[in-house]
């Protein structure tokens, strides 16, 4: 090929490329990512004739008017445009992603700008519907969306796509609200005005229902990790209080602990439809709702253990056995992973001055497993001033207490009784005695007997083992904590849920309120400052509790007469005689002032005993045991992300890790959505 025929080959080449280009890419009329947006669309200026017709979307065709038009409010040219984006998609898809929270509102609202009313005269035009139907809707749904990490839809944006009144405009939630104004004047009084879907959860629909709730009833509540699973599922934590996110004066703090063993779901679906309970109560403004949250901390740890609840649920409730899924990932068993303290205790409490209460960690106890749960809990329970607590398990129907582990080696069944024996059983008999029917000797149990106990055992006497979360709970905080055998099937099916839940709901809520009992008080210095960590002690009972950092303190007590005690090392002991009586609707309130005094010298073997105890007490995973785990410090309650404004779509999303709904679009090969996205 000559020079001359190159060049001639080379510009003809061009000239097809270039006419490629310009016959096969669309026009551009917009930004980029303006399309997506919402703000224009990459169409030709030229467009087809306004004009009415019949309705014929399948998610639309409920709405209160017959006929739309196109082009429709979003500059979308037919019906079929419509079904083929992801607004539509959205729609058809937002009841199971709301797991049926703001149906139908949101779809309708929805469809009343992709398919809107039409007006014939004095020409075809859309009418827009009310600004204030779509303000409505937001201002009770946006919750529902922040609790999945999905943006407001751009296409419900109340400024853009709705008109005030003044301009005419429809609302298209009005059939609705009629019919339900109807529905709920037909309701007796004695029916329950908080809906709950009692249905299973999975792990990502657990974590939706906890982050909603929060979002729903963000003045009262929020949402924190405490640490993560072995296989990195998060651990959350939703507490409930009148000002959520620290810990306030004299008000004390309570924690439910369910599916520690990833087979006993039951616990674990309780304490979620207790949560969307006290959130929905508090809002409809019943008073012991209320008056409970108000004056009361409580965390609710729903899921201890998502690894093995995971494995159970693959199963289900049918085929599931006593076994599979109770261990985490590791194949730890949790209630037995704890530091074993129990034993410290028996070798060493025949030593007068030996501390039977916050028992430290023994350095030993690292190098064997300790799984990634347990280390969060107890990093949990060291960083918050739990007063009592209720962990949920299956498999009987009874409250055990500790001790857990018997006082004698060789003795599997053993009465072990705690200093706080008494505190215990009248912890134990406030929930079993609530229960619908737990305290019956009459009823059915599961092969255990229990004939003469009302329902409660101490936890040894029933059977012993090591390493429990409760014995932990009591020797090493000030923590009282009870096992809760919520029944015999471990797994039911969800029709039983329902019935669970009204057998249960009052005693879980006679537990939270039993933490108002008791005293509680501050320990101050001369000039009025708190003391941290001054003990508290009651005459005859060798287990103090401690104050927490301003001073404050809990003790849970029956009714009677008792001297209390509050020392503090560098200052004087003070004490007082107190008297209970039995029948008390709020802790009584005992202040301490202590006087400031030179420390005294101790004996050579003092350090043996009540200093080490103090000085090693603060030694946690002295190893650095769990830096591998990386992510963050796991039982370092780290607060979920602050929204921010999303970005606009189409920019700088391709980077971002996809929230689990997204492949609902992708799958559906739609254009991508990213106007969903909320962090990126």
């Amino acid at each position: 090929m000559d020079t001359t025929e190159y060049k001639t080959s080379l510009t003809v080449f061009t000239l097809f490329c270039v006419l490629s280009i310009c016959w096969c890419a669309p026009q551009r009329f917009c930004q980029p990512g303006d399309d997506n947006s919402g703000r224009c669309n990459n169409r030709p200026d030229v467009e087809k004739p306004a004009v009415c017709s019949e309705i014929n979307l399948g998610y639309c065709n409920d709405l209160d008017y017959s006929r739309t038009i196109f082009p429709n409010i979003l500059g979308q040219q037919s019906r079929h445009e419509v079904e083929s984006g992801a607004e539509y998609l959205l729609l058809s898809v937002i009841h199971g992603l709301l797991n049926g929270e703001c149906s139908p509102d949101i779809r309708l609202l929805g469809c009343s700008v992709l398919a809107p009313r039409c007006q014939d005269l004095p020409s075809p035009a859309p009418v827009k519907s009310c600004r204030s139907a779509c303000e409505a809707v937001r201002k009770g749904c946006g919750h529902a969306f922040e609790g999945i990490d999905m943006a407001w839809p751009y296409f419900l944006d109340c400024d853009r796509f709705f008109a005030g009144e003044q301009e005419g405009c429809h609302d298209p939630l009005a059939p609705l609200r009629a019919r339900q104004e109807v529905a709920f004047s037909n309701l007796s009084p004695d029916e329950p005005s908080t809906i709950i879907q009692f249905t299973y959860h999975s792990n990502a629909q657990m974590y939706s229902v906890l982050k909603r709730t929060a979002a729903k009833c963000s003045h009262i509540s929020r949402t924190y990790s405490i640490g993560r699973s072995t296989e990195g599922k998060d651990l959350l934590a939703i507490e409930f209080t009148d000002n959520p996110g620290g810990h306030e004066l004299l008000e004390p703090e309570i924690k439910l602990v369910g599916n520690m063993h990833g087979n006993e779901v039951l616990g674990r679906q309780l304490l979620l439809y207790l949560a969307q309970y006290l959130c929905s109560e508090y809002l409809l403004g019943n008073q012991r709702i209320q008056t409970l949250v108000n004056t009361t901390r409580i965390h609710i740890l729903a899921s201890m253990n998502p690894d093995g609840y995971e494995l159970a649920a693959a199963e289900g409730h049918e085929l599931n056995g006593w076994t599979v899924g109770r261990t985490n990932a590791q194949n730890l068993d949790l209630n037995r992973n704890f530091p074993d303290l129990t034993s410290i205790l028996y070798r060493n409490r025949r030593i007068k001055r030996f501390r039977t209460d916050h028992i430290p960690i023994p350095d030993s106890y690292w190098f064997g497993k300790v799984a990634s749960e347990t280390y969060a809990v107890m990093k949990w329970i060291r960083s918050v001033p739990f007063v009592q607590s209720a962990s949920l398990h299956g498999g009987e129907l009874v409250i055990s207490y500790p001790f857990d582990f018997s006082r004698h080696l060789h003795e599997e069944r053993m009465f072990s009784p705690t200093p706080d024996e008494q505190a215990f059983k009248q912890l134990a008999r406030t929930y079993a005695d609530s229960h619908a029917s737990m305290a019956d000797n009459n009823t059915e149990r599961c092969g255990a007997s229990f004939i003469r106990s009302g329902g409660i055992i101490n936890g040894a006497l029933w059977y012993s083992f090591p390493g429990g979360m409760s014995d932990f709970n009591y020797l090493h905080t000030n923590c009282l904590e009870i096992t809760v055998e919520l029944g015999c099937d471990k797994f039911p099916s969800e029709e039983e849920l329902y019935p669970e839940w009204l057998r249960n709901k009052e005693a879980l809520l006679s537990f939270m309120e039993s933490v108002h009992r008791g005293i509680k008080g501050v320990v101050k210095d001369e000039e009025g400052y708190g003391i941290k960590g001054a003990s508290i002690s009651v005459r005859g009972i060798r287990k103090d509790v401690t104050t927490a950092e301003e001073g404050d303190y809990w003790r849970l007590m029956n009714s009677g007469t008792h001297i209390i005690t509050a020392s503090a090392k560098g200052y004087s002991k003070v004490s007082k005689r107190i008297y209970l009586p039995a029948h008390m609707e709020k802790a009584g309130r005992v202040n301490f002032v202590l006087k400031k005094v030179p420390v005294q010298p101790v004996g050579p073997d003092y350090h043996l005993f009540l200093s080490s105890s103090l000085d090693t007490y603060e030694r946690f995973d002295p190893y650095n045991h769990f830096q591998s785990y990386g992510r963050s410090e796991p039982g370092e309650p780290r607060e979920p992300r602050e929204p921010r404004e999303p970005r606009e779509p189409g920019m700088g999303a391709e980077g971002q890790e996809k929230p689990w709904w997204w492949n609902y679009f992708t799958q559906a090969g739609v254009s991508a959505p990213t106007w969903l996205l909320r962090n990126f």
